[in-house]
């Protein structure tokens, strides 16, 4: 019976967050020039200052072929700087520009605009408190392998 329980947990949990990320992607217009890939590679960059494209395509999962494909792209709207690396000269070191940094920060900040104001509108005290409460958990569910 437990089992079961904890699969209704598992589908329940599944779907809420689905449609969280869902309602959260929409809340962003300048989100809407960028796959996903392509902001979560802006955010790797940000999160990392620089990195090598082998090592941007194997955190995001995808091929070297695909990464470099997301890369140019993201070069030619101005939001990376490639630059080659002194050690070797075969690397492309890939860093965030100023411009890149600026879209990824107003992204974030249009979508947790839209999330504090239906925080305010739909949650009492007591259930923001649980929110926060789950944090930590649901971080170590995004964290599991």
């Amino acid at each position: 019976m437990k089992d079961q329980k904890d699969m209704q947990l598992a589908s329940e949990l599944r779907t809420v967050v689905t449609r969280l990320i869902k309602k959260l992607r929409k809340q962003s217009s300048t989100a809407d020039r960028l796959s996903l890939t392509e902001r979560s590679t802006i955010a790797l960059l940000d999160l990392h200052g620089e990195l090598l494209p082998n090592e941007l395509a194997a955190m995001e999962k995808i091929t070297t072929q695909s990464m470099s494909q997301i890369l140019s792209k993201l070069q030619e709207l101005g939001f990376i700087k490639r630059r080659i690396s002194e050690t070797d000269k075969r690397k492309a070191i890939i860093t965030l520009s100023d411009e890149g940094r600026s879209i990824l920060y107003q992204v974030r900040n249009e979508r947790d605009e839209w999330l504090n104001k239906a925080l305010a509108a739909t949650c009492t005290a007591e259930e923001k408190a649980l929110l926060k409460e789950a944090i930590g958990p649901l971080t170590k569910l995004v964290d599991f392998d």
